[in-house]
């Protein structure tokens, strides 16, 4: 291909959508995360709580289970996958509104709720824009469409992060800059209605009634373990006094709630998640694989769980100087990161590649140890700067090879459902170790903290040497998938 025609590639209308429908799905992360936080923490909530506001990601988590249904129901006025998004799109500008309205203080109840609605949605939104792409985009596109994604992504990240931090310290504060962040979100949907239309499917390729049913028979499984769990502890006598035994009650109920709810799904029938399910847990090792996915990222999710609320008022840093270094900064050293680890991975191999990175990215985390030691040093802004670029370059190279591991692991027949699966699964840990996080900072301080996140990487680590010749055997030319991630 000629210069002229690969520029050409990302000028056209259907690679232009695509950057800004990834902008469109990575602005409300932030929001529900770090920025969150970052609100919650300026505002004086204890820091135990702001652990617990982690939480509000769990969606993230489990977009898997009502996939199959956006992909079996379609609003078809705009076409296939423009109704959801449209839809998704503005309900998110609502919830994120509805958030502008409160005081974390006086309604962190309903803050946490529509940080949850805010969530959910937007992980719908990611797993329709995720088919729309692909569907929309032609071969010769797809590199520049993943290219243009993860740009429009990683602007958003810095719009609803670094420049909110600072639009609400030095100017509108927080609850209008959300109002922002909702307008702007709502614009998201005029910018989709310029997107392609693209054809409905000729026919289901199942029956909807029987989709239908068998996710009603999986979400009341679901709330049925979740009730069982929690009425079955009270009654064993199990405290709920301190947010210490509130994390057993939460890891019991969804435990609970998630094998109920698959064994009902499995009765009743459920094809369009049972088929991708029963194919990946039917390969030899699959457990295995499952628990690496988990543990891979496990201390490097520790340690970035409470960044923001570390720095702000564990170090006493500024919204701005956090806004820029953290947020801008980080970012930077995250993108350079990916790009050294992707093209190291060319000589190291898929294996060498997750080991060397998967040690760097937990010996990085002393970075931030020396920081919380440094106490009143005349170069503690220097230290943050240092202990931040560290930790997301080799954060970032981690999740270079975490990521093409991933892509090794989905089957080709089921790569969309497969690695929404793996996806979500691989977001547990920085979904669920944030209320563990905030406990361990109120009982230890944030120096032991850190020290501790190192040794949550070694069970991966030793996971994943002890899997050696299991991903070498993925990684090996005969079982590579004729399916790109686009």
């Amino acid at each position: 291909m000629t210069l002229s025609n690969y520029l050409s590639v990302f000028g056209n209308r259907r690679v232009a959508i695509v950057l800004l429908l990834g902008f469109a799905s990575g602005l409300p992360l932030a929001l529900t995360a770090a920025s969150l936080q970052a609100w919650l923490t300026v505002s004086g909530v204890d820091i135990t709580t702001i652990g617990w506001f982690t939480l509000v990601g769990l969606p993230y988590t489990f977009k898997f289970l009502w996939s199959p249904l956006l992909d079996r129901f379609e609003p078809t006025w705009l076409g296939r996958r423009r109704g959801w998004l449209v839809l998704t799109q503005l309900a998110l500008a609502a919830a994120i509104f509805a958030m502008s309205l409160l005081d974390p203080v006086a309604s962190a109840g309903w803050l946490a709720v529509f940080g949850v609605i805010v969530a959910f949605l937007s992980a719908s939104q990611d797993v329709v824009f995720d088919a729309y792409r692909t569907e929309l985009l032609q071969e010769d596109e797809r590199g520049a469409g993943a290219a243009v994604t993860t740009l429009g992504y990683r602007l958003a990240m810095l719009t609803s992060g670094a420049l909110a931090l600072i639009i609400a310290e030095k100017f509108l504060g927080w609850n209008n800059t959300y109002k922002l962040m909702a307008a702007l979100m709502g614009g998201m949907a005029l910018v989709t209605l310029f997107g392609p239309r693209l054809a409905l499917p000729d026919g289901p390729r199942s029956p909807a009634g029987q989709e239908l049913k068998g996710f009603l028979a999986m979400l009341a499984g679901a709330l049925l373990g979740y009730w069982l769990a929690s009425r079955g502890l009270a009654l064993l006598g199990v405290p709920t006094d301190s947010k210490g035994w509130a994390l057993l009650y939460l890891v019991a109920e969804v435990t609970a709630g998630g094998v109920l709810a698959l064994w009902l799904a499995r009765q009743m029938g459920f094809p369009a998640l049972l088929g991708p399910l029963d194919e990946f847990i039917s390969r030899k090792g699959a457990w295995a694989i499952l628990a690496l996915i988990i543990f891979y990222k496990l201390g490097d999710a520790f340690a970035g769980s409470l960044t923001t609320a570390f720095l702000l008022r564990g170090m006493g840093f500024s919204q701005t100087a956090v806004g820029e270094v953290n947020k801008v900064f980080g970012l930077l050293a995250t993108l350079v990161g990916a790009v050294l680890g992707g093209l190291w991975m060319v000589k190291l191999g898929l294996w060498r590649a997750l080991m060397l990175f998967g040690a760097l990215q937990a010996v990085s985390n002393l970075m931030y140890w020396w920081l919380s030691i440094s106490g009143q040093h005349p170069y503690v802004f220097q230290i943050m700067v240092a202990a931040v670029g560290v930790e997301n370059l080799c954060g970032g190279m981690g999740t270079a090879a975490f990521v093409a591991l991933l892509m090794t692991l989905c089957n080709a027949r089921y790569t969309a459902t497969q690695f929404a699966l793996l996806s979500a699964l691989a977001a547990f840990g920085r979904v669920y170790v944030g209320p563990a996080s905030g406990v361990l900072v109120d009982q230890l301080g944030w120096s032991t903290f850190f020290v501790y996140t190192v040794l949550a990487a070694l069970p991966g680590l030793l996971l994943l040497w002890w899997l050696r010749p299991r991903i070498d055997a993925l990684h090996s030319p005969s079982n590579q998938s004729p399916q790109a991630l686009d």
